[in-house]
C-alpha cells in the first residue's frame, strides 16, 4: 500500500485529521458557503430575469422543471458524493494506490452515468410533464426549457462529481472560483438572450448549460494538477470490484435523492391541478426554500468531508467533534434565515413575482417552514455526517421516509386546506427524515467507540 506524503500534497488541499476540527471545518466552510450561495444566486437571478423579462407564466415554466431536474440531476449528485466519500476515505488513510485505482473508475462510472442520465432524462420529459399535470399555459416552454438543459447534462454532471472529488481534498476555493466566473457569465448572457435578443425560456436554459462548461472546466484543471490524481493505464484495469464499492456507496444515496424528489413532484401535481397562478407561487416558494437551506446544506457537505477523512483515519472521535460545529452553524443559520422567513414573506414574495394572489400564496407558506425549518438544517447535517461515514443504507431509508410523508400529507390535506397543506408536507417530511438519520448517527457511532474499546483491550493485552 501506497502512503501519501505531505510533499505530494497540492495548494488547496486540507487535511481535516490532524488540527482543531472548529479551525479545520470552517475554513473549509467559509469558501464553500460562498460558492453554493453564488450558485443559488445565479439560479435565483435566473428566476428574477425570466419573471421579470417574460412575465410570471414563464417563471410558472421554469419554476415547474425544479421537481424534474432535482430528480436527474440529484441522483448524479447522490452518485457524485457517494463516490467522493470513499475517495476521501482513502484519502484520509493514506493510501495512495487505492485512491488512484478509485478515481480512475469515477471518470469511467462519470462518462457512463452522464450518456444514460441525459438520454433518458430527453425521453422521459414529454410524459413526464403530462404526469405533473403541467399547464397547457406553460407547457411550451417547459418542454424547450428542458430539452436544452437535460440535453447539456453532461456538463452539470461532470462539475458534480469534479467538485465533490475537490472538496474530497478538502479544496473548497476551487469551486469557489468556477461559481464566481460561471455567475458572472450565467447573468450577462440571461440578460443579453432575454432582454436585448427575445429568445424566451431558451435563452436562460442556454445560458445555464454554457455557466456550467465553463464551471466544470475550471475544476477539471484543478483536478489535473493534483499529484495523487495522475493516473496510469494500470489503474483502469481490474476495477470490478472498485465499481462496486462507488457503486454500492453512491447508489443509496443516489436513490435517496430521487427518491425525494419524486416526492416533491407529487407536491407539484397536486399544486399544478390548482393553475398557473398557485404553480408560479410554489416556484417561488421553492427558489427561497432552496436559497435558505444553503448554509445547512453546506454545513453538511463540510460534514461529510470531515467525517470521510477521518473514518478513513481511524479518527473517530474527531467526528463527534466536526458534528458539534455543524450543529451550531445549522443553528445560528435557522435563527437568521428563519426569522426572515417569517416576518419578512411578502417582501420576500414581491421580489419574484408581481401577482397579487400569487404573493399571497407565498406569504402562507414561508412563514409555516420558516418556523420548523430547524429540523432541515439538522437533518442535513446528521444525514451527511452518517454518509461520510461510508453508512448510507439508513439515509436512504429516510429519503423514502420523506417521500411517503409528503404524498400522504399533501394528499390528505391539500382538500381541506389548499395551498398550505404544502408547507405541512415540508415540514412532515423534515422532521420524519431527522429522526431517522439522528438514530442513524447514533447507532454508527455506538458501533465504532466498541471498536475502540476493542482495540484498546487488545493494545493493552498485547
Amino acid at each position: 500500500m501506497e502512503r501519501i506524503e505531505s510533499k505530494n500534497k497540492t495548494r488547496g488541499e486540507m487535511d481535516f485529521t490532524v488540527g482543531t476540527p472548529a479551525k479545520l471545518i470552517l475554513s473549509f466552510y467559509w469558501p464553500l458557503l460562498l460558492t453554493s450561495m453564488l450558485q443559488q444566486f445565479y439560479n435565483f437571478a435566473d428566476t428574477w430575469i425570466v419573471g421579470k423579462g417574460l412575465g410570471d407564466n414563464a417563471l410558472a415554466a421554469v419554476g415547474n422543471m425544479g421537481s424534474l431536474f432535482f430528480l436527474i440531476v440529484g441522483f448524479s449528485f447522490g452518485l457524485a458524493n457517494g463516490f467522493s466519500v470513499l475517495v476521501a476515505q482513502s484519502y484520509g488513510a493514506k493510501d495512495e494506490d487505492t485512491l488512484k485505482h478509485r478515481f480512475a473508475a469515477v471518470i469511467e462510472l462519470g462518462v457512463i452515468l452522464a450518456a444514460v442520465l441525459s438520454t433518458v432524462s430527453i425521453i422521459i420529459l414529454p410524459s413526464a410533464l403530462r404526469l405533473l399535470r403541467t399547464d397547457q399555459l406553460i407547457i411550451g416552454d417547459s418542454l424547450k426549457y428542458g430539452y436544452i438543459v437535460f440535453g447539456g447534462l453532461s456538463a452539470g454532471i461532470c462539475y458534480n462529481i469534479s467538485g465533490s472529488i475537490l472538496r474530497a481534498f478538502g479544496d473548497s476555493r476551487t469551486p469557489l472560483r468556477a461559481i464566481i466566473i460561471s455567475s458572472i457569465l450565467n447573468l450577462s448572457l440571461d440578460s443579453l438572450f432575454i432582454f436585448v435578443l427575445h429568445t424566451g425560456v431558451e435563452g436562460a436554459a442556454i445560458a445555464t448549460l454554457c455557466s456550467q462548461v465553463v464551471s466544470s472546466v475550471i475544476c477539471i484543471r484543478q483536478l489535473m494538477r493534483i499529484k495523487l490524481l495522475h493516473i496510469g493505464r494500470e489503474h483502469f484495469k481490474n476495477e470490478w470490484k472498485v465499481f462496486a464499492e462507488l457503486l454500492g456507496n453512491g447508489l443509496p444515496m443516489a436513490f435517496m435523492n430521487s427518491i425525494t424528489a419524486v416526492g416533491c413532484m407529487t407536491v407539484q401535481y397536486f399544486i399544478n391541478g390548482f393553475g398557473v397562478v398557485y404553480t408560479a407561487a410554489y416556484a417561488a416558494c421553492s427558489k427561497y426554500l432552496n436559497l435558505f437551506m444553503n448554509p445547512a446544506v453546506t454545513a453538511g457537505s463540510a460534514m461529510t468531508a470531515f467525517a470521510s477523512q477521518n473514518y478513513g483515519a481511524r479518527q473517530y472521535s474527531r467526528i463527534k467533534d466536526g458534528l458539534l460545529v455543524c450543529i451550531c452553524i445549522a443553528v445560528v443559520a435557522y435563527v437568521i434565515l428563519g426569522s426572515m422567513m417569517v416576518f419578512m414573506p411578502a417582501r420576500l414574495a414581491g421580489i419574484l413575482l408581481t401577482g397579487e394572489e400569487q404573493i399571497s400564496l407565498v406569504c402562507r407558506f414561508l412563514p409555516r417552514c420558516g418556523i420548523a425549518m430547524i429540523f432541515l438544517n439538522l437533518l442535513f447535517v446528521f444525514r451527511s455526517c452518517v454518509q461520510g461515514m461510508g453508512k448510507p443504507m439508513l439515509p436512504m431509508i429516510s429519503g423514502i421516509a420523506e417521500m411517503f410523508l409528503r404524498i400522504i400529507a399533501i394528499s390528505l390535506f391539500i382538500g381541506r386546506i389548499g395551498f398550505d397543506a404544502a408547507a405541512y408536507a415540508e415540514v412532515a417530511a423534515w422532521l420524519g427524515a431527522l429522526i431517522i438519520n439522528a438514530y442513524a448517527y447514533y447507532a454508527a457511532m455506538m458501533r465504532l467507540d466498541k471498536v475502540n474499546r476493542f482495540r484498546k483491550r487488545r493494545f493493552l493485552w498485547v
